[in-house]
């Protein structure tokens, strides 16, 4: 799709005071590879600390003050601030709310889903969750199993600081509660710009900086904890756990099986991007599909030079068993005696994205 036809998405990032979500933000700012990021910085308080932290590293962002978003907020002004970082000429591949720790997450996905912008598209919401102080944040606030549940992909922080056998406690009690959620583990916030938001295809200056692939980020991670010896070993395993793994297949996918894969992948899939052909009347065209943790998107596009009708995917994780995951797409395959009419799309519906 031509960049003015696009849509943004638009990221929430939630957790309580301390948990994390400021050093997350400033990670993704330093560490973006290539992705253009917009900013809403929601600052409880009169010293815009977390501004001032973030300052500097991206080129638009808004400054909210006087409050928690979600509290201090209507529709109406949300929208004037993506109407800042969203405008017609905008060149952004995605928008972050970093929301306050006292905000209530259902209220803010209520308002992006509200919003009159055309431009914006909701995006997800990533919840951040204290591995240090996890226990005793849930039993101060009993509410917290509620926000976590509320969250497309779960990111458990500060996972350097408790031992090896605790922190497996806690990746435990943080699993019971939010079921089959993804969780990623990490520490002072890191996760990768890709998991979390797809970035258009552009014509690279072979001069300047290109987006890496997900084939090269995985390398890239080999090789800056290989460069870092036996230092932290604990630390550096956290980050060693990515996967990957890619399917092409000529033959159409059934819809509702397809839905339901990407409904319920195996292990912690935290993104799965590529396209799919479902060659159903009526529905030609090929469906782009995005996905950050559970959170899933489907657009329709033409194929435009593209003949071959071909479904590609490439899945992202933790604990992927890439043979599972092959004979999962091989049974999307449409079968002679499939439904191929309509009613076969309805679950697909679900998941596209209007305007």
């Amino acid at each position: 799709m031509a960049e003015a036809d696009r849509t943004i998405p638009v990221v929430l990032v939630s957790g309580f005071l301390g948990s994390g979500k400021t050093t997350l933000l400033n990670h993704l700012l330093r560490n973006n590879r290539g992705i253009r990021i917009g900013v809403v910085v929601n600052d409880f308080g009169s010293i815009n600390i977390d501004s001032m932290m973030v300052a500097g590293q991206v080129d638009s962002m808004v400054s909210l003050g006087n409050g928690c978003l979600c509290c201090a907020v209507d529709v109406e002004e949300l929208d004037a601030m993506f109407d800042v970082l969203a405008g017609s000429k905008s060149a952004l591949d995605v928008i972050v709310v970093e929301a306050s720790g006292l905000a209530e997450p259902r209220n803010l996905i209520r308002m992006v889903l509200a919003s009159d912008n055309p431009r914006v598209s909701y995006g997800g919401l990533v919840g951040v969750v204290d591995a240090v102080e996890f226990a005793s944040t849930r039993a101060e606030h009993p509410e917290l199993d509620q926000h976590v549940q509320l969250a497309d992909l779960v990111v458990l922080n500060k996972a350097d600081v408790p031992s090896p056998d605790a922190l497996s406690n806690i990746e435990s009690l943080v699993r019971g509660i939010v079921a089959d959620t993804p969780v990623l583990t990490t520490d002072h916030g890191r996760v990768d710009a890709e998991l979390l938001f797809d970035v258009p295809e552009r014509v690279q200056d072979p001069t300047q900086p290109r987006q890496m692939s997900f084939d090269e980020i995985l390398l890239d991670h080999d090789h800056d904890h290989d460069s870092h010896g036996d230092q932290d070993d604990h630390a550096h395993h956290l980050h060693a756990k990515y996967s990957t793994t890619s399917f092409e297949s000529d033959e159409p996918f059934d819809p509702r099986r397809f839905v339901d894969m990407v409904e319920n992948p195996a292990g912690d899939v935290y993104r799965i991007k590529g396209f799919v052909h479902f060659d159903v009347p009526g529905y030609s065209e090929r469906y782009e599909v995005n996905t950050v943790g559970r959170h899933i998107t489907m657009t329709p596009a033409e194929w435009g030079d593209d003949t071959t009708r071909m479904t590609r995917l490439v899945l992202i994780g933790t604990d992927l068993d890439e043979e599972l995951a092959e004979i999962r797409l091989l049974d999307c395959v449409r079968r002679p005696g499939d439904l191929a009419d309509e009613s076969a799309m309805l679950p697909v519906h679900r998941y596209v994205r209007s305007g």
